[in-house]
């Protein structure tokens, strides 16, 4: 008896015809439950979908739908990175006043490593009313990467370019005090005006109090508010001054050099009394909020450890959603998801049209030919050549003599 071939994989020819997407769901199937794994963890959200939509699929089935939506939109990204930087191309109008802001947050990995992901959230800036008051950023949008800070800086220009960054009149960098996100600014927003996240000064001063007066007393509560009234409402000179005096009285406390250095480096981004005159936010709220909005929402549940290359498919479709552009999104994400079907198609034909042909040869009995390509012969030692205190251990005998 003889045995039937192995059958490879197939695909329907009607697959291209109806815009189909790869996999068992329908196109409408897929998006709802990406977007449901997008809000919440893989198990709660194929309960939700099969409870709503009756679509039947197992935590497996969830997890592996999200991730290549995700990676399907991150290479898109990637891909429009590159063109970006080849062609140059003008960027879209910005707003009249924008804000940046970037940060990291940690993210548990497998085997108990941790890593760092890093957020920029881009928003535009309120005018504050005739009364004055909290300046508010809206329409905020993010972008997300666990890379280096040097990598983030390039693969952020995505968004930086869609939102405009580089036509807007006026933007401001507010960042807390951390040399990647100075470096970010330079990089993307060199004319922005930077601006000390003051929560971040603010703990610098705290770290000054606690020194002196010890951590969480009354007496340092008080120092504290004192201080921070000062540097909001008058600026940083007179604390400078105020923290240099106390260098001297202290010279042997460490943590009084060491956060007065650190204010004094960033002396012109503490300038918060001009800053809140030309209506500037001093605090750098939208990407602490979107590390917990983004990131730590979806990704630091209970008993969450992520493996290292799903970190980043997951925050590309939490960008989507955090940032209101599903609607526009999901379609590039699909066709993103179509071509790289077709591409798998094309490597199938190729596949099986080279497995046929090495069935027609095993068929007709004739061996497939063989390339062979010679190498170049390497030559045996010379036994003559090997030296020794400069000359030669061994010598050929003279010639015979005619």
């Amino acid at each position: 008896m003889e045995f039937a071939l192995n059958v490879d994989r197939e695909f329907f020819p009607l697959d291209e015809e109806l815009e189909l997407v790869p996999g068992i769901l329908t196109p409408s199937g897929q998006e709802s439950l990406v977007r449901l794994c997008g809000w919440m963890p893989f198990r709660r959200a194929a309960e939700t979908i099969d409870g709503l939509l009756g679509i039947e699929v197992n935590k497996n089935i969830c997890q592996q739908y999200t991730e290549k939506a995700g990676a399907a939109y991150e290479q898109m990204q990637d891909e429009e990175v590159d063109e970006l930087e080849k062609t140059a191309p003008p960027a879209p109008q910005g707003a009249e006043k924008m804000q940046i802001s970037a940060d990291g947050a940690m993210v548990s990995l497998l085997h108990g490593v941790w890593a760092e992901v890093k957020t920029v959230a881009i928003g535009e800036v309120e005018s504050p009313g005739p009364e004055g008051g909290e300046v508010h950023t809206k329409n905020i949008s993010y972008f997300s990467r666990k890379v280096s800070a040097e990598k983030f800086d390039r693969l952020a220009l995505v968004e930086i370019h869609h939102r405009g960054i580089e036509n807007a009149r006026k933007v401001a960098a507010v960042m807390d005090g951390a040399e990647w996100e100075q470096g970010f600014t330079d990089h993307h927003c060199p004319q922005a005006v930077r601006i000390l996240d003051f929560p971040h000064a603010a703990e610098h001063i705290s770290a000054l109090g606690a020194c002196l007066y010890g951590e969480n007393t009354p007496e340092t509560k008080g120092w504290l508010e004192e201080r921070l009234h000062k540097l909001k409402h008058f600026g940083p000179d007179e604390l400078l001054v105020e923290f240099r005096a106390l260098q001297e009285q202290y010279p042997e406390k460490q943590e009084i050099s060491s956060n007065l250095s650190y204010l004094e480096k960033r002396r012109n981004q503490m300038l918060y009394p001009e800053f809140q005159a030309l209506g500037w936010p001093i605090g750098s709220g939208i990407v602490e909020s979107g590390n917990k909005v983004v990131m730590q929402t979806r990704m630091k549940g209970a008993g969450m450890h992520w493996a290292d290359k799903h970190v980043n498919p997951i925050l590309a479709i939490r960008n989507i959603l955090c940032s209101d552009r599903w609607k526009e999104e999901w379609p590039k994400v699909e066709d993103q998801l179509r071509k790289q079907s077709a591409l798998n198609r094309k490597k199938l034909h190729q596949d099986h049209a080279y497995s046929a042909h090495l069935l027609d040869l095993q068929l007709l009995d004739i061996q497939e030919p063989v390339i062979q390509i010679d190498t170049p012969k390497k030559n045996k030692p010379n036994p003559w050549r090997n030296f020794k205190l400069n000359r030669a251990l061994y010598k050929p005998s003279d010639p015979p003599k005619n």
